[in-house]
């Protein structure tokens, strides 16, 4: 049995953040009941991030929203609010990733939603919050890092502000939502109490760089500086960065200069004897480093290296990645089915419970594909069926 085996969710949030954060409860044991917009459903169906349809609707949308029901329905339409107030009377959670002041205009805020449900756990996302100037914007991954200091931690020194090439703020604040849900979960199990959870996208920026933040706010508000060649951290010393290889690219972690010199027979580096200078003349380093590394192949610096037990590894693709016995063994693919019988690969969770690895084989759900199953088990009626429509 999965931990949260009897919970239900209601799921009025749409595109990456909030969707995620119900997909890991899902995963974990929860219904999760998806409420859309009839017509177009999530954001995500057919604001395609990636040039891949399939079975009709962006590759991102089913990724994000496998293994959970969806339920069509017209919020701004009375019929159709009173069905989800009674579904809200059942739930465990509501959520949702809109802007402050929606839900509250839709009359599905916290505090209507506790008036039918007192001990719900009602979870939020925002982009920026209920206060201060950013929280009318709209809370787009790549404008959170823009505006979080994020963009220039990646890259080298002379490539400008360099977003990374993931919704990583989306992810991150599912994740703290789904944390926070968690949390109020086990204190309703022991206490009976429900409660708000509230989780801005802003922060959750400022949050996943609490490390570097660190440094800045004790280190004299001075910006980080990214090296001009192999940069992977701002605040590390050389050699820490990827390099070019005769036959591909390698990974270098932390490592005393002096031994690496000998270890890698490179006559150039010598000079450098003091610790100090792995950060003080970090740009010389990973220079001298960067020319050395492409005489020889990956395979050959992995084997001098590993044997030496220097942090290192191989750079590899996707391609190369699913090919790797490394990626195999864990069983991370798995294949999943909609009702209507199209299947697709996707990742599993990757959470482990007793030590069992957690698959499910549900696809994602067409839009109100659930409706009249889910009206007749929650709300008994059977003259409602065209809600939604």
């Amino acid at each position: 049995m999965l931990p949260l085996e009897g919970y239900l969710v209601i799921d009025f949030s749409q595109f990456l953040s909030g969707p995620s954060a119900s997909l890991r409860l899902a995963d974990l044991g929860a219904r999760v009941i998806k409420i859309e917009r009839p017509g177009t459903g999530d954001i995500c169906r057919t604001l395609y991030t990636s040039n891949l349809v399939m079975n009709g609707v962006s590759s991102v949308f089913h990724a994000i929203n496998r293994n959970k029901e969806s339920f069509a329905a017209d919020l701004k339409k009375a019929e159709d609010a009173d069905l989800i107030r009674e579904l809200l009377k059942k739930a465990d959670v509501v959520m949702h990733n809109f802007r402050p002041g929606v839900m509250e205009r839709l009359g599905f805020d916290y505090a209507s939603v506790k008036a039918i449900n007192p001990n719900v756990i009602y979870a939020e996302i925002s982009g920026y919050g209920s206060e201060g100037p950013f929280k009318a914007k709209p809370g787009q991954d790549l404008l959170l890092q823009s505006l979080t200091g994020l963009t220039w931690l990646t890259g080298n020194a002379d490539d400008g502000p360099v977003p990374m090439g993931l919704s990583i703020i989306d992810m991150l604040a599912g994740a703290h939502l789904a944390q926070g849900i968690l949390a109020c979960m086990y204190r309703k199990a022991i206490k009976g109490e429900g409660g708000l959870v509230q989780v801005s996208m802003l922060e959750s920026a400022y949050d996943f760089q609490f490390e570097t933040i660190t440094t800045f706010l004790n280190d004299g508000g001075l910006n980080p500086e990214r090296s001009a060649k192999s940069n992977a951290n701002a605040y590390l010393g050389a050699p820490y960065g990827i390099y070019p290889t005769e036959t591909g690219y390698l990974a270098l972690a932390m490592g005393s200069i002096p031994f690496l010199a000998k270890l890698l027979e490179c006559e150039a580096l010598f000079i450098y004897k003091d610790g100090a200078e792995a950060f003080e003349r970090r740009d010389e380093i990973k220079g001298v480093l960067a020319d050395h590394l492409k005489t020889r192949p990956t395979s050959e610096w992995l084997k001098v290296l590993e044997a030496a037990d220097i942090w290192c590894a191989d750079v590899l693709d996707w391609n190369q990645l699913f090919e790797h016995d490394g990626f195999k063994v864990l069983g991370m693919v798995q294949k999943v089915t909609m009702n209507d019988g199209y299947s697709y690969d996707t990742l599993r969770c990757p959470i482990r419970i007793d030590g069992e690895k957690l698959y499910s084989s549900k696809g994602s759900p067409k839009l109100g594909e659930d409706n009249e199953a889910i009206i007749k088990e929650f709300i008994g009626r059977e003259d409602v069926y065209e809600v939604g429509k």
